[in-house]
C-alpha cells in the first residue's frame, strides 16, 4: 500500500467532512480529559489519605469530673489515675500501636484556647472542665477498631474517637465528584462513538463510487477500508493531543498558578507534574485507538467490500 494514497485519502475525507471532524475532535478531547481528570482525581484522593492517615491519630478521651451528669459512660466519676496508668499499658502492649501520648487537662485548655480563643465560649471554659486524653498513632490507621473495641467500654473512658472521620467527608466528596465525572466522561464518550459512526458513514457514502472502482480492480478490503479508519484514527489522535493540553493547562492553572491551590491550601499534598505527565501516553492511546476501533466496525456495515 503506498502511504501518499492513504495520507492523500485522509485528507481528501477530512476536508469533505469538515464539520463532523471537528466535532468528533472536539468530542474526544472532552471525554479524554474527563477520563484524565477522573484518573488523577483518583490519584489525588489515594494520595491525600496516604498523607494525611499518616498523620491522625486515634484519641481516647477520659472522664472528668463534669462528665457524670452529662455523659452515663462516665456516671462511676473522673478517671483515677490506677485506671489512666493501666490504660496506656495496655496501650503501649498493643502490637498495632506505634506511639502513646498522654495530653492533660492543662494541655487539652493551652490548645483550645490557641484554636478558639477568640470565641465568645472560649472566655467561660476552664482547664477544669477539659478532658484528659490519650493521643494513640497506630503503625496501621486501619486498625482503629481494634483500638476501639478494647477500651470504649473501659471505666474511666467517656469516648474513643478516629481523627479519620474528620476527613472522610472531604474524601467522600471527592469520590463522589470523580464518580460524576466517569459518568460525564461516559456520555460523552458515546457522543463521541456516535459522531465517528456518522462521519465514517458520510465519508463512505460520498466516495462509493471509488471504493468500487478499487473493489473491481481487485484491491483488499483492508486496502480499501485503511484511508477511512486512518481518518477517525487521526481525529481521535488530535483530540487525545487537544485532552492532554487541557490536562496541562488545568494542572498550572488550578494548582500552581490562577487559583493556585498550593498556595492557599498549604495543607494539601498536590498531587505533581509527574503524575499528570505518566497518564497523557494512556489518553492518547485511547484517543488514537478508540475511533480507529470505532470506525473498524462501522466499515463492515457501512462499507460492502
Amino acid at each position: 500500500m503506498r502511504a501518499q494514497f492513504v495520507f492523500s485519502e485522509i485528507m481528501v475525507g477530512l476536508r469533505r467532512n469538515l464539520t463532523m471532524t471537528f466535532a468528533v475532535v472536539v468530542s474526544v478531547a472532552l471525554s479524554l480529559a474527563l477520563f484524565g481528570g477522573a484518573l488523577l482525581m483518583r490519584e489525588q484522593v489515594s494520595t491525600m489519605k496516604d498523607y494525611w492517615y499518616d498523620k491522625v491519630n486515634v484519641s481516647i478521651f477520659l472522664c472528668n469530673k463534669s462528665d457524670g451528669a452529662t455523659s452515663p459512660k462516665c456516671a462511676k466519676g473522673a478517671v483515677t489515675a490506677q485506671q489512666k496508668e493501666q490504660i496506656e499499658a495496655d496501650l503501649k502492649k498493643m502490637d498495632i500501636v506505634e506511639t502513646v501520648h498522654r495530653e492533660s487537662a492543662d494541655e487539652a485548655y493551652k490548645h483550645y484556647k490557641e484554636q478558639y480563643g477568640d470565641t465568645a465560649i472560649a472566655s467561660v471554659v476552664t482547664p477544669d472542665q477539659m478532658q484528659e486524653s490519650f493521643r494513640v498513632k497506630l503503625k496501621d490507621p486501619e486498625k482503629y477498631k481494634v483500638v476501639a473495641t478494647a477500651f470504649a467500654g473501659r471505666d474511666g473512658v467517656e469516648s474513643v474517637q478516629d481523627q479519620r472521620g474528620i476527613l472522610q467527608n472531604l474524601f467522600d466528596l471527592m469520590n463522589g465528584m470523580n464518580v460524576v465525572a466517569l459518568y460525564v466522561m461516559a456520555l460523552m464518550l458515546v457522543i463521541a462513538l456516535i459522531l465517528i459512526v456518522n462521519t465514517v458513514r458520510v465519508s463512505a457514502f460520498s466516495r462509493r463510487r471509488e471504493t468500487g472502482i478499487m473493489r473491481l480492480v481487485g484491491a483488499t478490503n483492508f486496502y480499501i477500508q485503511m484511508p477511512f479508519i486512518m481518518e477517525a484514527a487521526f481525529a481521535g489522535l488530535l483530540g487525545g493531543a487537544v485532552a492532554s493540553v487541557m490536562l496541562l493547562v488545568g494542572r498550572y492553572f488550578l494548582i500552581d498558578h490562577g487559583l493556585a491551590l498550593a498556595d492557599k491550601m498549604a495543607l494539601v499534598n498536590f498531587i505533581g507534574w509527574d503524575a499528570v505527565l505518566s497518564k497523557l501516553p494512556l489518553v492518547i492511546a485511547v484517543g488514537l485507538l478508540m475511533p480507529a476501533l470505532a470506525a473498524f466496525i462501522a466499515l463492515r456495515k457501512y462499507l460492502k467490500v
